[in-house]
Protein backbone atom coordinates (compact mmCIF):
# COMPACT_ATOMS: atom_id res chain seq x y z
CA UNK A 1 0.00 0.00 0.00
CA UNK A 2 1.14 3.55 -0.60
CA UNK A 3 0.71 6.61 1.63
CA UNK A 4 -2.03 8.06 -0.55
CA UNK A 5 -4.29 5.04 0.08
CA UNK A 6 -3.82 5.32 3.84
CA UNK A 7 -4.48 9.07 3.87
CA UNK A 8 -7.60 8.52 1.77
CA UNK A 9 -9.02 6.11 4.35
CA UNK A 10 -8.39 8.37 7.34
CA UNK A 11 -9.68 11.50 5.55
CA UNK A 12 -12.88 9.66 4.56
CA UNK A 13 -13.41 8.07 7.96
CA UNK A 14 -12.69 11.17 10.08
CA UNK A 15 -13.15 14.14 7.78
CA UNK A 16 -15.91 12.68 5.60
CA UNK A 17 -16.56 12.49 1.88
CA UNK A 18 -19.18 14.31 -0.16
CA UNK A 19 -21.19 11.64 -2.01
CA UNK A 20 -24.07 13.71 -3.30
CA UNK A 21 -26.15 16.84 -3.05
CA UNK A 22 -29.68 17.54 -1.84
CA UNK A 23 -31.88 20.30 -3.19
CA UNK A 24 -34.27 22.08 -0.83
CA UNK A 25 -36.13 24.64 -2.91
CA UNK A 26 -33.49 27.12 -4.04
CA UNK A 27 -30.95 25.84 -1.51
CA UNK A 28 -28.39 23.11 -2.15
CA UNK A 29 -26.69 21.10 0.59
CA UNK A 30 -23.88 18.55 0.23
CA UNK A 31 -24.36 15.00 1.49
CA UNK A 32 -21.32 14.00 3.58
CA UNK A 33 -20.60 10.46 4.76
CA UNK A 34 -18.12 9.56 7.53
CA UNK A 35 -17.74 7.26 10.53
CA UNK A 36 -19.94 7.86 13.59
CA UNK A 37 -18.71 10.13 16.36
CA UNK A 38 -18.02 7.14 18.64
CA UNK A 39 -15.45 5.84 16.13
CA UNK A 40 -13.84 9.19 15.47
CA UNK A 41 -13.34 9.97 19.17
CA UNK A 42 -11.74 6.60 20.06
CA UNK A 43 -8.07 5.95 19.34
CA UNK A 44 -8.60 2.20 19.72
CA UNK A 45 -11.40 2.11 17.16
CA UNK A 46 -9.35 4.20 14.74
CA UNK A 47 -6.47 1.77 15.17
CA UNK A 48 -8.81 -1.08 14.18
CA UNK A 49 -10.07 0.57 11.01
CA UNK A 50 -9.89 -1.99 8.19
CA UNK A 51 -7.62 -1.53 5.20
CA UNK A 52 -7.83 -3.60 2.02
CA UNK A 53 -4.56 -4.17 0.22
CA UNK A 54 -4.16 -4.54 -3.53
CA UNK A 55 -4.17 -8.36 -3.32
CA UNK A 56 -7.32 -8.38 -1.14
CA UNK A 57 -5.69 -8.82 2.27
CA UNK A 58 -7.48 -7.21 5.20
CA UNK A 59 -5.29 -5.45 7.76
CA UNK A 60 -5.86 -2.99 10.61
CA UNK A 61 -4.95 0.66 10.39
CA UNK A 62 -2.59 0.27 13.38
CA UNK A 63 -0.46 -2.12 11.30
CA UNK A 64 0.69 0.67 9.01
CA UNK A 65 0.31 3.84 11.12
CA UNK A 66 0.93 5.09 14.66
CA UNK A 67 -2.24 6.73 16.00
CA UNK A 68 -2.06 8.77 19.22
CA UNK A 69 -3.14 12.08 20.78
CA UNK A 70 -0.70 14.99 20.67
CA UNK A 71 -1.02 18.58 21.85
CA UNK A 72 -0.73 21.11 19.05
CA UNK A 73 -1.62 24.69 18.25
CA UNK A 74 -5.33 25.49 18.04
CA UNK A 75 -4.68 27.13 14.68
CA UNK A 76 -1.78 26.95 12.26
CA UNK A 77 -0.99 30.22 10.49
CA UNK A 78 1.29 30.35 7.50
CA UNK A 79 2.93 33.14 5.56
CA UNK A 80 5.02 32.61 2.44
CA UNK A 81 4.30 28.87 2.80
CA UNK A 82 5.96 28.81 6.26
CA UNK A 83 4.25 28.30 9.64
CA UNK A 84 4.43 31.40 11.78
CA UNK A 85 3.40 32.71 15.18
CA UNK A 86 2.41 36.25 16.12
CA UNK A 87 3.28 38.22 19.24
CA UNK A 88 1.01 41.26 19.61
CA UNK A 89 2.35 44.33 21.43
CA UNK A 90 0.32 47.38 22.47
CA UNK A 91 2.36 50.53 23.09
CA UNK A 92 1.21 53.33 25.36
CA UNK A 93 3.00 56.49 26.42
CA UNK A 94 5.81 56.48 23.87
CA UNK A 95 6.42 56.52 20.15
CA UNK A 96 6.33 53.36 18.08
CA UNK A 97 9.67 53.79 16.32
CA UNK A 98 11.90 54.09 19.41
CA UNK A 99 10.15 51.18 21.12
CA UNK A 100 10.67 48.87 18.16
CA UNK A 101 14.32 49.91 17.81
CA UNK A 102 14.97 49.11 21.49
CA UNK A 103 13.05 45.83 21.19
CA UNK A 104 15.07 44.87 18.12
CA UNK A 105 18.31 45.55 19.97
CA UNK A 106 17.24 43.44 22.97
CA UNK A 107 16.08 40.57 20.76
CA UNK A 108 19.30 40.69 18.76
CA UNK A 109 21.39 40.50 21.95
CA UNK A 110 19.40 37.90 23.88
CA UNK A 111 17.75 35.64 21.27
CA UNK A 112 19.52 33.02 19.18
CA UNK A 113 17.24 31.74 16.44
CA UNK A 114 17.65 28.09 15.43
CA UNK A 115 18.35 27.19 11.84
CA UNK A 116 15.27 27.63 9.65
CA UNK A 117 13.67 30.28 11.88
CA UNK A 118 13.31 33.96 11.06
CA UNK A 119 11.97 37.03 12.83
CA UNK A 120 10.09 39.97 11.33
CA UNK A 121 8.50 43.18 12.65
CA UNK A 122 5.15 43.97 11.12
CA UNK A 123 1.97 45.90 11.86
CA UNK A 124 1.96 49.68 12.17
CA UNK A 125 5.77 49.72 12.38
CA UNK A 126 5.99 48.16 8.93
CA UNK A 127 3.61 50.76 7.52
CA UNK A 128 5.58 53.53 9.23
CA UNK A 129 8.88 52.35 7.75
CA UNK A 130 7.30 52.11 4.32
CA UNK A 131 5.94 55.64 4.63
CA UNK A 132 9.31 56.96 5.87
CA UNK A 133 10.99 55.54 2.79
CA UNK A 134 8.52 57.38 0.61
CA UNK A 135 8.96 60.60 2.58
CA UNK A 136 12.74 60.44 2.20
CA UNK A 137 12.12 60.61 -1.53
CA UNK A 138 9.15 62.96 -1.62
CA UNK A 139 10.46 65.62 0.82
CA UNK A 140 13.73 66.40 -1.05
CA UNK A 141 11.81 66.55 -4.33
CA UNK A 142 9.27 68.89 -2.75
CA UNK A 143 12.00 71.16 -1.37
CA UNK A 144 13.67 71.22 -4.77
CA UNK A 145 10.40 72.22 -6.46
CA UNK A 146 9.85 74.96 -3.86
CA UNK A 147 13.36 76.31 -4.45
CA UNK A 148 12.79 76.29 -8.21
CA UNK A 149 9.47 78.12 -7.90
CA UNK A 150 10.99 80.67 -5.52
CA UNK A 151 13.88 81.28 -7.89
CA UNK A 152 11.50 81.71 -10.84
CA UNK A 153 9.52 84.21 -8.75
CA UNK A 154 12.40 86.38 -7.46
CA UNK A 155 15.07 85.69 -10.12
CA UNK A 156 17.68 85.83 -7.33
CA UNK A 157 19.06 83.11 -5.11
CA UNK A 158 19.34 85.45 -2.12
CA UNK A 159 15.56 85.61 -1.52
CA UNK A 160 15.37 81.84 -1.84
CA UNK A 161 18.05 81.42 0.81
CA UNK A 162 16.32 83.90 3.14
CA UNK A 163 13.03 82.02 3.03
CA UNK A 164 14.55 78.55 3.29
CA UNK A 165 17.00 79.69 5.98
CA UNK A 166 14.29 81.15 8.18
CA UNK A 167 11.75 78.40 7.46
CA UNK A 168 12.88 76.15 10.37
CA UNK A 169 11.86 78.96 12.76
CA UNK A 170 8.27 78.50 11.59
CA UNK A 171 8.44 74.88 12.77
CA UNK A 172 9.30 75.84 16.36
CA UNK A 173 5.70 76.54 17.35
CA UNK A 174 4.57 73.20 15.97
CA UNK A 175 7.26 71.36 17.92
CA UNK A 176 6.30 73.14 21.15
CA UNK A 177 2.61 72.34 20.73
CA UNK A 178 3.49 68.70 19.98
CA UNK A 179 5.47 68.63 23.23
CA UNK A 180 2.65 70.24 25.23
CA UNK A 181 0.06 67.80 23.86
CA UNK A 182 2.47 64.87 24.32
CA UNK A 183 2.12 63.82 20.69
CA UNK A 184 4.81 61.52 19.30
CA UNK A 185 6.15 61.82 15.80
CA UNK A 186 4.14 59.90 13.22
CA UNK A 187 3.34 60.02 9.54
CA UNK A 188 0.34 62.24 10.28
CA UNK A 189 2.62 64.66 12.15
CA UNK A 190 5.00 64.70 9.21
CA UNK A 191 2.14 65.57 6.87
CA UNK A 192 1.14 68.41 9.21
CA UNK A 193 4.67 69.85 9.15
CA UNK A 194 4.78 69.62 5.36
CA UNK A 195 1.51 71.57 5.14
CA UNK A 196 2.85 74.09 7.66
CA UNK A 197 6.00 74.59 5.60
CA UNK A 198 3.90 75.36 2.52
CA UNK A 199 1.82 78.00 4.32
CA UNK A 200 4.91 79.56 5.95
CA UNK A 201 6.70 79.80 2.60
CA UNK A 202 3.64 81.39 1.04
CA UNK A 203 3.44 84.06 3.76
CA UNK A 204 7.19 84.68 3.56
CA UNK A 205 7.06 85.13 -0.22
CA UNK A 206 4.32 87.74 0.06
CA UNK A 207 6.27 89.60 2.76
CA UNK A 208 9.44 89.68 0.66
CA UNK A 209 7.51 90.89 -2.38
CA UNK A 210 6.19 93.92 -0.46
CA UNK A 211 9.57 94.59 1.14
CA UNK A 212 11.24 94.56 -2.28
CA UNK A 213 8.60 96.89 -3.70
CA UNK A 214 9.06 99.42 -0.90
CA UNK A 215 12.85 99.21 -1.14
CA UNK A 216 12.83 99.63 -4.92
CA UNK A 217 10.79 102.82 -4.51
CA UNK A 218 13.35 104.20 -2.06
CA UNK A 219 16.17 103.29 -4.42
CA UNK A 220 14.42 104.98 -7.36
CA UNK A 221 13.83 108.14 -5.33
CA UNK A 222 17.48 108.21 -4.28
CA UNK A 223 18.73 107.57 -7.82
CA UNK A 224 16.74 110.56 -9.09
CA UNK A 225 18.83 112.67 -6.74
CA UNK A 226 22.02 110.84 -7.79
CA UNK A 227 22.42 109.50 -4.27
CA UNK A 228 22.43 106.12 -2.59
CA UNK A 229 19.60 105.27 -0.18
CA UNK A 230 20.49 105.68 3.48
CA UNK A 231 19.97 103.47 6.49
CA UNK A 232 16.94 105.57 7.37
CA UNK A 233 15.46 104.96 3.92
CA UNK A 234 15.94 101.22 4.39
CA UNK A 235 14.25 101.33 7.78
CA UNK A 236 11.34 103.31 6.37
CA UNK A 237 11.01 100.90 3.43
CA UNK A 238 10.91 97.91 5.77
CA UNK A 239 8.33 99.65 7.97
CA UNK A 240 6.13 100.48 4.98
CA UNK A 241 6.45 97.07 3.34
CA UNK A 242 5.94 95.07 6.51
CA UNK A 243 3.16 97.38 7.71
CA UNK A 244 1.15 96.70 4.57
CA UNK A 245 1.24 92.97 5.31
CA UNK A 246 0.23 92.97 8.99
CA UNK A 247 -3.51 92.67 8.43
CA UNK A 248 -3.34 90.10 5.58
CA UNK A 249 -0.85 87.96 7.53
CA UNK A 250 -2.97 88.13 10.67
CA UNK A 251 -6.06 87.16 8.69
CA UNK A 252 -4.26 84.18 7.14
CA UNK A 253 -2.91 82.94 10.47
CA UNK A 254 -6.21 83.38 12.32
CA UNK A 255 -8.15 81.69 9.53
CA UNK A 256 -5.92 78.63 9.67
CA UNK A 257 -5.95 78.44 13.47
CA UNK A 258 -9.71 79.00 13.84
CA UNK A 259 -10.43 76.48 11.11
CA UNK A 260 -8.28 73.77 12.74
CA UNK A 261 -9.21 74.26 16.41
CA UNK A 262 -12.49 72.25 16.10
CA UNK A 263 -10.43 69.27 14.92
CA UNK A 264 -8.48 69.30 18.19
CA UNK A 265 -11.72 68.82 20.14
CA UNK A 266 -13.13 66.07 17.93
CA UNK A 267 -13.62 62.55 19.28
CA UNK A 268 -15.01 60.60 16.35
CA UNK A 269 -13.46 58.05 14.03
CA UNK A 270 -10.13 59.29 12.67
CA UNK A 271 -9.93 62.20 15.11
CA UNK A 272 -6.56 61.05 16.50
CA UNK A 273 -4.98 61.16 13.05
CA UNK A 274 -6.54 64.52 12.20
CA UNK A 275 -5.38 66.01 15.50
CA UNK A 276 -1.79 65.06 14.72
CA UNK A 277 -2.06 66.73 11.35
CA UNK A 278 -3.66 69.88 12.76
CA UNK A 279 -1.45 70.32 15.85
CA UNK A 280 1.79 71.18 13.97
CA UNK A 281 -0.10 73.67 11.83
CA UNK A 282 -1.80 75.41 14.76
CA UNK A 283 1.40 75.79 16.77
CA UNK A 284 3.47 76.51 13.70
CA UNK A 285 1.25 79.34 12.51
CA UNK A 286 1.97 81.26 15.71
CA UNK A 287 5.73 81.03 15.18
CA UNK A 288 5.24 81.63 11.45
CA UNK A 289 3.50 84.91 12.34
CA UNK A 290 6.53 86.04 14.36
CA UNK A 291 8.81 84.82 11.60
CA UNK A 292 7.01 86.83 8.94
CA UNK A 293 6.54 90.06 10.88
CA UNK A 294 9.81 90.12 12.83
CA UNK A 295 12.53 87.77 11.55
CA UNK A 296 12.18 88.22 7.78
CA UNK A 297 12.21 92.06 7.96
CA UNK A 298 15.27 91.91 10.25
CA UNK A 299 17.10 89.55 7.88
CA UNK A 300 16.07 91.73 4.94
CA UNK A 301 17.60 94.75 6.65
CA UNK A 302 20.87 92.95 7.33
CA UNK A 303 20.97 91.86 3.72
CA UNK A 304 20.30 95.28 2.17
CA UNK A 305 22.54 97.34 4.46
CA UNK A 306 25.51 97.03 2.13
CA UNK A 307 23.53 98.86 -0.57
CA UNK A 308 22.94 101.86 1.70
CA UNK A 309 24.97 105.02 2.02
CA UNK A 310 26.75 105.33 5.33
CA UNK A 311 25.71 108.47 7.23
Amino acid sequence: MNIKDIQQVISTAVGGMNVGETIEGLERYPINVRYPQSYRDSVVKLQNLPLITANGARIAFADVADIRYEDGPPMIKTENARPNGWVFVDIDGRDLGSYVHEAQQVVHEQLDLPAGYSLGWSGQYEYMERAKERLTTVVPITIGIIMLLLYLSFKRISEVLIILGTLPLAMVGGLWLMHILNFNFSIAVGVGFIALAGVAVEIGVIMLVYLNQAWNEKQNNASEKNNLPTQQDLTQAIGEGAGLRVRPVMMTVLTVIIGLIPIMYGSGTGSEVMQRIAAPMIGGMVSALLLTLVVIPAVFKLWKQRQCQSV
